[in-house]
């Protein structure tokens, strides 16, 4: 089969055939950049997926046919693609890149490594592992019509963290239970309910009324109203909805009544609720079923209780926006509540979108990008890297009539709590209120970026407060900080010896934090980005989208990968990327580059209200 590309010089062509790289992902993408790669002569290719091919993948995953549903994405797509080229020396992995067998050793192997995921917590891990083996490591990610590529290089680049991203977007307990305002909310408001039915319970997943709404001040007349309206019909007496569902046999007509009748019976009574709003209007299962509206829920039901009981005695239903009964049961559920709080109804492609926390995938988008990836990682390992670029690929031509946009690399960010020579970050907290599992799982890992954390306070001792080696500091779990002696202008060391990376904790202590905020990571990304200006010619202008496919560089906020728009085709500086913690004494040893130049930063995509739909929400 003839090259992708037209001669490459002998030096040049030598190098790909006998260097290593990793691709990771083998998905959008992966599948486009894998074909590009032993096109173009790269011989010595290893890629690595945790994913198994689903029916949904074939409309643009092109290495995979109907026969392969089910199996693994990265061992077809290494025998699909060794038909282009034979001779090539693929190796394959059905494993997540974040296992610790794939260390900084594993990295080092490596010249190269080529992203192509959808998901910034892997993305971050890889970051982190191409900084400890200094290894080049190409970014990418598409969001619909949009893409963007960039190439990372320890102290000379910003790396993927450089840049704040602001986390994903949250709604409190109280707005998705008692008053929702935006389709949104009754999305994910179904979605809770299609767990709590189904699925694994999560008491942060309550779909009934919440009585402790700071809004509603009850006095103890209102008690005997709320009593009747909750008893009558399907009610479940507030314990477990599974529970409560199991008991009537998943009777499709007691769980309607409940959930869209004395449910909302029982949010009338809380009057104050609805002094400035429009108060919610019950639905009665007769005219709706009469009428035929929403019958089809009743299918719905039925067809999942046959599932869970297929599987068997407490077995449970995994939420996936790829199931159709699992998405035909949300999307009815979200109608329904949004026909209760009068919005206007979505179409089940658009609660797909919002529930799935994607944007539609493109597949001549990912194809653009990953042969941009490409031309990109021959610059690279032809030495040439001051020629390398972050290149946007924009829905609509910029006023000079360009869709791809090149961008000159920012330097590192000195900053950054990820590469800079020392990383450090400052934490927000209340650390009478703060236990230790909450500094471990949603501030160390979920936040910022690390696998399994050991932490030890500094406090002239060498206190032991996580240990990632099992049960060894378990005891300490449900204990506040302040129980450790932790205050105000307390530090901790948090290690990551997988991710070969330590980082120094500042913690402020304040009971002056928002309602629903645990914690705040000092200086980092506001979660609302401000209007959009409009741009000056040859200044950059955003847009973002979240889950599914986003621009890797770019520091975005919502929920997923950010895709940088430049209304130029001049060459800005390309500001991308997070921040995080930094390399250790016992962690890598090498230091990135610090620099003063701040980088321009861009305004991110999913800043911007999408085009089509302002609720979809943009992923990383």
């Amino acid at each position: 089969m003839a090259q992708l590309v037209g001669p490459l010089r002998k030096e040049l062509a030598d190098s790909l055939s006998s260097c290593r790289v990793l691709v990771v992902g083998a998905g959008g993408i992966g599948c486009e950049l894998l074909k590009n790669l032993v096109l173009t002569g790269f011989k010595n290719i290893e890629v690595i997926d945790l994913d198994t091919i689903d029916v949904s993948n074939l409309n643009r995953q092109f290495l995979f046919q109907k026969k392969h549903v089910g199996k693994s994405k990265a061992q077809v797509a290494k025998e699909s693609v060794l038909r282009f080229c034979p001779s090539a020396n693929i190796t394959a992995y059905h494993d997540s890149i974040m296992n610790p067998d794939y260390n900084v050793e594993f990295f080092r192997n490596f010249q190269l490594v080529m992203n192509a995921l959808d998901n910034r917590a892997a993305r971050n891990h890889v970051n982190r592992m191409c900084l400890a083996a200094d290894i080049p490591l190409i970014e990418s990610g598409t969001a619909g019509y949009l893409g963007q590529v960039t190439v990372i290089k320890k102290g000379q680049t910003e790396c993927y963290e450089c840049q704040p991203k602001p986390t994903q977007k949250t709604f409190p307990g109280c707005t998705i239970r008692n008053t929702p305002s935006e389709p949104i909310h009754c999305i994910v408001w179904a979605k809770y309910l299609f767990n709590q039915l189904f699925g694994e319970e999560d008491a942060d997943q309550e779909v009934s009324p919440d009585t402790a709404d700071p809004e509603v001040a009850w006095n103890p007349a209102d008690a005997a109203a709320r009593a009747t309206a909750s008893n009558k019909d399907g009610d479940i007496k507030r314990v477990s909805t599974k529970e409560w569902a199991r008991s009537t046999g998943y009777d499709p007509v007691k769980l309607f009544n409940k959930l869209f009748k004395d449910d909302i019976m029982y949010l009338l009574t809380m009057d104050k609720l609805w002094k400035k709003r429009k108060a919610p209007l019950p639905l009665d299962w007769t005219e709706i079923h009469q009428l035929g509206v929403f019958g089809y829920i009743e299918n719905y039901v039925k067809t999942l209780r046959s599932q869970l009981i297929e599987k068997g005695e407490g077995a449970e239903l995994v939420w996936d926006k790829d199931d159709p009964p699992a998405m035909d049961f949300v999307t009815a559920a979200a109608n329904l509540r949004m026909n209760v709080f009068s919005m206007n109804m979505k179409s089940r492609f658009d609660v797909k979108s919002m529930a799935g926390n994607i944007i539609p995938a493109i597949a001549t988008t990912n194809a653009v990008i990953a042969g941009l990836i490409v031309l990109e990682a021959l610059k690279t390992l032809n030495s040439d890297f001051d020629q390398c670029r972050t290149i946007f690929l924009n829905k609509q031509p910029n006023p000079r009539k360009k869709l791809l946009v090149p961008c000159a690399l920012d330097p590192p960010n000195p900053n950054c709590f990820v590469c800079a020579s020392k990383p450090e970050v400052t934490v927000k907290l209340n650390v009478h209120k703060t236990i230790v599992q909450a500094l471990q799982d949603k501030i160390l890992k979920e936040k910022l970026g690390m696998v399994a954390p050991d932490v030890q306070i500094e406090d002239g001792k060498g206190t032991i407060l996580i240990s990632s080696e099992e049960g060894e500091t378990e005891a300490n779990n449900n204990k506040f900080l302040s129980d450790f002696g932790i205050r105000n202008g307390s530090r901790l060391q948090a290690d990551d010896f997988l991710q070969d990376y330590t980082l120094l904790v500042n913690l402020i202590h304040s009971e002056e934090l928002e309602k629903d905020v645990e914690f705040e990571v000092v200086g980092d990304a506001p979660d609302k980005a401000p209007a959009p200006n409009v741009p000056e010619e040859g200044k950059n202008i955003a847009n973002g989208n979240k889950d599914s496919a986003q621009p890797s560089t770019s520091s975005k906020a919502a929920e997923d990968d950010d895709v940088l728009i430049v209304d130029s085709d001049e060459e800005p500086s390309s500001s991308t990327m997070e921040t995080s913690p930094e390399s250790s004494n016992r962690k890598r040893k090498h230091h990135d580059a610090d620099t003063d130049d701040a980088a321009s930063k861009r305004k991110r995509l999913d800043q911007q209200p999408a085009d089509d739909d302002e609720d979809i929400i943009a992923l990383d």
